[in-house]
């Protein structure tokens, strides 16, 4: 455990949106350890309005590895890496926490020269090569959440175990996003709107199109609220076509930057969606959830990075027939997963939160 005198932390937490999300406990129980500690935050450039605003965020370390990656040779790609090496090397950190957990996130930490470097033991890591960088590895033992397991390795150094009702989720708000939001929602009438993200990283954590249409047209029925759908820039195809097929005239689509999606994410009477990055940052604002997950994916199941209030309901596959055509198939919707039983979902999550 450290001596309570100043000190210097340098986080690294690359991406993506729901993992950035999943380490703000973490990274606020360790200012509260240290209060007149000096936390940098090494992040992927694309996520860096995550962290817009973060009380306990001294300074953002923009990184851009992928675009490193696919312009390996290029000589700007080297110069940016030397600054980037230069710019982790500023300041001598007492310690690096790598919450990644991947042989660029350890080699992060190294790079820096902190005089710890903390991260997951083995069989917690994405890439077991990633402990080699590392000075103390962590066994999260007990821990079934990843929000968990993230306060673990904080704990190693002389933070304290947070439960659910101390944990921190610093979003960044601006005025701007929030009037832009008001004015949507004023345009469409829609003071009391269900969420809706139909989006996901890869196929098979999507629930498939035609499904969203059927739920869309089943809530019409039984529902006087908005249904709002959200989504990426890449997503926008998708959702047009899942609006034009339920043709509800309560069914919109609202383009949103990321600060934008939070705000309306903190309006939502309901969200429903998959294991994507908007339902995090709706668990992390606190707003009632209904997931639907594949049980396909041994690295995102709903008990370790699902929605963690036990008010929130999650569904998935689990118990669905292996004999299924689409069984662990990547180039197929999520399945197994009925429009009934999502349904039925949003009745008993909207019954817990409003009566």
């Amino acid at each position: 455990m450290m001596v309570d005198h100043t000190k210097r932390f340098l986080v690294i937490r690359l991406s993506s949106i729901g993992d950035i999300v999943h380490a703000l406990p973490a990274v606020a129980a360790l200012a509260e350890a240290f209060p007149r500690a000096e936390i940098h935050w090494a992040i992927e450039a694309r996520h860096v309005r995550l962290l817009q605003g973060n009380p306990f965020v001294r300074r953002v370390i923009r990184l851009d590895t992928l675009g490193w990656r696919s312009k390996v040779f290029a000589a700007e790609t080297m110069e940016m890496l030397i600054r980037a090496i230069a710019e982790l090397r500023e300041t001598r950190y007492d310690a690096a926490i790598d919450f990644q957990g991947l042989l660029k996130s350890g080699l992060i930490a190294w790079l820096s020269r902190s005089g710890e470097r903390v991260g997951f033991s083995e069989n917690w890591l994405r890439e077991p090569g990633a402990g080699l960088f590392y000075t103390e590895r962590v066994t999260p033992r007990d821990r079934r959440h990843v929000i968990e397991m993230n306060l673990a390795l904080v704990e190693r150094l002389g933070a304290r175990f947070l439960d659910l009702a101390h944990w921190q989720f610093p979003l960044p708000r601006t005025e701007e996003d929030d009037r832009y939001v008001e004015h949507q929602l004023a345009l469409l009438d829609a003071r009391e709107f269900i969420l809706i993200n139909p989006g996901g990283g890869w196929k098979a954590k999507r629930w498939a199109p035609e499904n969203y249409v059927e739920l869309i047209r089943k809530l019409g029925n039984e529902s006087a609220w908005k249904f709002l759908l959200t989504g990426s820039p890449d997503e926008e195809g998708i959702i047009r076509t899942i609006l034009e097929r339920a043709s509800s005239p309560r069914a919109a689509y609202i383009p949103s930057t990321i600060v934008q999606l939070i705000s309306l994410v903190r309006r939502a009477r309901l969200f429903v969606g998959g294991d994507t990055g908007p339902l995090h940052l709706a668990a992390a604002a606190g707003t009632p959830i209904v997931a639907i997950y594949s049980a396909d994916d041994p690295l995102n199941k709903p008990e370790r990075n699902g929605p963690f209030r036990p008010e929130d309901i999650t569904l998935s596959n689990r118990n669905a027939d292996p004999r299924s055509g689409a069984w662990r198939r990547n180039d197929s919707y999520l399945w197994g997963v009925s429009v009934d039983s999502v349904l039925a979902a949003v009745r008993e999550r909207l019954a817990r939160a409003y009566g």
